[in-house]
């Protein structure tokens, strides 16, 4: 009888022991440093990419429901906005069963780009049409050439593993500035949107920040009438025309021969590069119409700053960062019959840490 009493509590003790190990493992990482970061393989080989990440993304976690992957603008600061998103998701209450990734497309090829990359770890193309935001190729040399969507696709495909999240329900995939500019590409071309709900059921959803420019499905191009009128998305000094609202919202690019890359990758379907060139216009347009998507737009962010696109293909699509999202999501859902929804934050820019912790936006990042 006491072996049995003897037998009772040692297994008490070490399922308190486990318990309490399983515990403490399930602290989220809550700093943009070393202790939260993990390098994922790409492409089968030793080639690999720099997260951040609130809890591992090697280790089965049953009490991971949804997971939110925020992309980074042109500076490539995963750290920042790893800080961004962990205030967002503090603010929404979601700490406890949402997995916080932040991917760094690091780069020191160009003037602009001057990353240090470690052992192995790919560098993409800073700038252009084949850059890191557009699903462009890889800048260092490899046996394997990669592109920068291959890098969301491996943490897509990690999450999806049952033996690892086998509880998890839900992706958002979020990017403000360059990173919104990655999101809206990769959310019309991935392969794998479709097959990850079919096997798991899991709901990927797209959130695009405050991009400069989107890949328009098509040759016709925004007016001002392209905008709500009750929303004030012209850049300061503008003198709105005459009888605005009488104009077509979408017409013929008046200066398509002079700017004859309007319609040209990234801006547009033509010549396409990367990831993108091998998909059909017609899934590239089905992909783009049929996924969940929002473009989270600041009311502020009508001023030509921090990496604003003033090219011709760019200007195209109106004058504004606030502008473009509201012309974009009309185009979209007039064109080719989608949903997407246009939600402006309020008193927000060009502001990566406003607009991942602003009330307006917390509902479409961290889903319950």
């Amino acid at each position: 009888m006491i072996y049995k009493k003897i037998a009772h509590i040692f297994l008490l003790i070490l399922t308190i022991g486990a318990n309490a190990a399983f515990a403490q493992s399930r602290t989220p990482c809550l700093q943009a440093s070393e202790a939260c970061m993990e390098w994922l393989h790409l492409g089968g080989g030793q080639q690999r990419g720099l997260v951040y990440r609130t809890h591992s993304l090697s280790q089965a976690d049953p009490a991971i429901e949804h997971a939110v992957i925020v992309i980074h603008g042109q500076g490539r600061n995963a750290d920042g906005y790893f800080r961004h998103a962990l205030a967002g998701a503090f603010l929404a209450d979601a700490l406890r069963n949402t997995l916080v990734i932040s991917p760094r497309f690091a780069s020191n090829q160009g003037k602009s780009c001057r990353d240090k990359l470690d052992v192995n770890e790919v560098g993409w193309v800073c700038s252009g049409p084949d850059s890191w935001r557009s699903g462009g190729a890889q800048a260092n040399s490899a046996a394997r050439k990669l592109n920068s969507f291959d890098f969301m696709d491996a943490l897509v495909s990690k999450l999806a593993d049952a033996a690892l999240f086998p509880n998890l329900r839900s992706i958002v995939i979020v990017g403000h500035s360059a990173g919104g500019q990655y999101v809206n590409r990769y959310q019309m071309t991935n392969d794998l949107h479709d097959k990850i709900f079919s096997e798991r059921k899991i709901l990927i959803s797209y959130v695009i920040g405050n991009p400069s420019s989107y890949t328009y499905p098509g040759p016709l191009r925004p007016t001002m009438a392209a905008v709500p009128a009750h929303i004030s998305a012209a850049a300061p000094g503008y003198m709105p025309v005459a009888n605005q609202q009488e104009q077509a919202a979408f017409v013929p690019f008046s200066d398509a021969k002079g700017c004859s890359n309007f319609n040209s990758w990234p801006y547009g379907l033509e010549q396409r590069l990367g990831y993108a060139a091998t998909v059909t216009d017609a899934k590239l347009k089905h992909q783009l119409a049929e996924r969940p998507t929002v473009a989270l737009l600041g009311e502020l962010d009508i001023l030509p700053l921090y990496g604003f696109d003033s090219s011709c293909a760019a200007m195209a699509q109106g004058p504004t960062r606030l502008a473009r999202g509201f012309a974009y999501v009309k185009f979209v859902n007039e064109t080719l019959q989608a949903a997407h929804k246009a939600v402006m934050v309020p008193a927000c820019g060009h502001d990566g840490r406003c607009m991942l912790t602003a009330e307006t936006a917390l509902p479409h990042l961290f889903l319950k």
